[in-house]
């Protein structure tokens, strides 16, 4: 766990905090590269204004941080851009310190919800609306609703006077990369990749509202130098190309016409002879290809293979039965992707059974999630070299169709 304070302007700092011990994040998503919650102060003539705070277990750490740039007597007013309790952990914290003197500002559902979260009854909530102007001690702070992106109370704070928009959840990432601003990233792909994890798993399900935040921004024309998301990377040298990133995970038109993931369930490791041969092959024919495991001794966290098969070209499910049906991982996983994911990627489906092949409800289940299944494929136990042939025929008449 590490904490950062850096300035982003002379007058706008960011209070980050690289969270390496949450497992799942959401309770859900199993993380291994740890997430930031980023809050932003805002230093005026007329105080400080804070934007959203830190994950709940760290309340007390962010009291203390923010007390680095700002004393709390002087912090004037809270903007939570949604009541989700990873940014607005620190509200009843700052509450017992500050009163009714602190203003609490948010979407108009925010100020239930929080009551309601924390047992905060004597709050001095402010609600604004869409298209909402402030002026604080030179700064105008413009609030635009955003909603389900991904909570239906979601707004971003637009300030024009530093070109600054702060964005919560849109445009965020997992990952705690060693620097604040994106050209200091090291491996821009990596960070991509956990952006698309983060993004069809968080906000996935909603992803088209993405476009429309998007559309909407630009016809108030709103046009930042700088996009400042609660998790992840402060953009401050190329803001249009993670709000363009975003905008083709809203579409899904982001897509790697050379990529192959594979997704293998397997109990009992029976086929790793095959996945071994199928994946040199496809990499020997220079496909840029993924293998993600279920098995005895491997779980491939969820996000990361729904952010995997969100821009790949083709998957390939290849798993075991179970007690005469599916792979009980493989059903989870399908499910999160007819929900997450919806799209028709081109799928070839392998099923290894050992008593009889269930091959009809495995299309059924491949269908229902949305895949576009283009040969399903059976056989008994091990598989041979013969199997791999018949796969790596699917797969190319699926990729050159």
């Amino acid at each position: 766990m590490n904490v950062r304070v850096a300035k982003i302007t002379e007058e706008l700092y960011i209070l980050r905090l690289d969270d390496d011990r949450k497992r799942y994040f959401e309770g859900i998503w199993r993380i291994t590269e740890g997430v930031t919650y980023n809050s932003y102060v805002l230093l005026t003539r007329e105080g400080a204004v804070v934007f959203d705070t830190w994950d709940v277990q760290y309340a007390d750490l962010f009291v203390d941080t923010l007390q680095r740039v700002v004393d709390l007597r002087d912090v004037k007013i809270l903007v939570t851009h949604h009541s989700e309790p990873d940014h607005s952990g620190a509200v009843p914290k700052l509450l017992e310190r500050r009163g009714r003197e602190l203003r609490v500002l948010g979407h108009p559902m925010a100020g239930e919800i929080l009551k309601h979260f924390y047992g905060v009854r004597d709050m001095n909530f402010v609600p604004v609306k869409d298209n909402d102007l402030l002026s604080v001690g030179g700064y105008t702070l413009r609030f635009i609703h955003t909603p389900m992106l991904h909570w239906p109370d979601t707004i971003m704070t637009y300030i024009p006077q530093l070109g600054v928009l702060l964005t919560c959840d849109a445009f965020g990432s997992f990952s705690t990369p060693e620097g604040i601003f994106d050209d200091e990233l090291k491996n821009m792909d990596e960070y991509l990749a956990a952006t698309r994890e983060y993004a069809v798993s968080i906000v996935g399900k909603y992803r088209e509202f993405i476009a429309k935040a998007v559309d909407k921004l630009r016809g108030m024309g709103v046009s930042p130098r700088i996009v400042a998301p609660a998790h992840g990377v402060v953009w401050r040298t190329r803001p249009e190309f993670i709000i363009d990133y975003y905008c083709k995970i809203s579409d899904g038109s982001l897509l790697d016409a050379r990529k192959v993931l594979i997704l293998y369930c397997s109990m009992y490791g029976l086929k790793n002879n095959i996945v071994e041969e199928l994946s040199k092959r496809l990499r020997d024919e220079r496909y840029n290809t993924v293998l993600l495991k279920f098995s005895y001794d491997e779980h491939a966290p969820p996000g990361r293979v729904l952010g995997e098969l969100f821009d790949s070209a083709l998957v390939i499910v290849i798993t075991s039965t179970y007690e005469g049906g599916l792979y009980p991982p493989l059903m989870h996983i399908l499910d999160l992707v007819k929900v997450k994911v919806r799209l028709p990627k081109k799928t070839v489906g392998v099923i290894s059974y050992g008593w009889t092949s269930p091959r009809d409800l495995f299309e059924k289940a491949l269908r229902e999630a949305g895949l576009d299944v283009v040969d399903i494929i059976d056989f008994r136990g091990q598989g041979t070299a013969e199997i791999v042939e018949r796969i790596l025929r699917s797969v190319s008449r699926a990729l050159s169709s």
